[in-house]
Order: C-alpha cells, then sequence, then structure tokens
C-alpha cells in the first residue's frame, strides 16, 4: 500500500485548479461512458450495455468519489467551488428530510 500513500501525499499537494484539472480527467472519461453504454443498450445489446453501465458506475464510485474526498479540501479553498458547493448541500439535505418525511425545524 506504499504506492497508493504516496500517490495520495502527491495528490494532496495539489493546487486547487490542478485539484480540480485531476478530477476533471476521470469524470470527463466515465459520464460518457455511461451515455455510450445507454446507447448500447438501446441498440439491444442489452448484456454489453448492462456490463458498460455497471464498469461507468464502478469506476465513478471506486475512483472519481474516492479521488473526490482527497482533492476537496483544495476545491473548497476556489471561492466559486465553496458557494457552489454549500448550495448543493443545502439542496441534498433539504430533499433528504423531504424524502425521509421530516421537517427541519
Amino acid at each position: 500500500m506504499l504506492g497508493v500513500t504516496s500517490l495520495r501525499q502527491a495528490i494532496e499537494k495539489l493546487g486547487p485548479y490542478q485539484s480540480l484539472t485531476l478530477l476533471a480527467v476521470p469524470v470527463c472519461l466515465v459520464e460518457p461512458l455511461k451515455l455510450i453504454a445507454l446507447a448500447v443498450a438501446g441498440e439491444g445489446h442489452w448484456i454489453s450495455g448492462t456490463a458498460m453501465i455497471i464498469a461507468a458506475y464502478a469506476a465513478s464510485l471506486l475512483i472519481v468519489e474516492r479521488l473526490f474526498a482527497v482533492v476537496k479540501p483544495k476545491l473548497l479553498k476556489l471561492h466559486w467551488f465553496a458557494k457552489l458547493w454549500a448550495r448543493f448541500v443545502v439542496i441534498r439535505d433539504k430533499l433528504a428530510r423531504a424524502f425521509r418525511g421530516t421537517s427541519g425545524s
């Protein structure tokens, strides 16, 4: 696990915009793959399309999510990102309360 630790440390040393660029690379690869998988399944290749969708979501969870957790502190140093993130969290919490059926007050 020494390689993973040193990779994480190297990523943590990046600046905010470098971190954003690093995060954008896998997102730009994984998200279009989901749409392509949907098109493949729509053409009647259900098994291939389903396998592609599963692989894309797995990559999204295993790579993008973990990478975001590492670079998030750097991204929050960007004023515009911090504002967007705060709005996202407020909306997410309101939706979570609505689905749970509880009011926040």
